[in-house]
């Protein structure tokens, strides 16, 4: 009789990074974090906008992302 087992490797796949606090977009204003986009909308079929507003001082503003397709295989 045989038998299948999955082995994982004892190191991760990706070494340990810190928290990716310097990817969060920062407020112009009063230099606050933002974590989440109030809201979001589909632009086209490769571009999506999002709505920003900081909750310490309420300075608001849009970002707009191009959306990358997949290779189909």
């Amino acid at each position: 009789m045989t038998a299948l087992a999955e082995v994982q490797s004892p190191t991760p796949r990706r070494p340990f990074a810190p928290p990716r606090s310097t990817d969060r977009l920062v407020c112009s204003i009063c230099a606050d974090s933002m974590i989440a986009a109030e809201a979001s909308a589909l632009v086209s079929d490769d571009e999506i906008s999002y709505l920003w507003t900081c909750e310490t001082c309420g300075h608001g503003f849009v970002t707009r992302h191009k959306i990358r397709k997949l290779a189909a295989s």
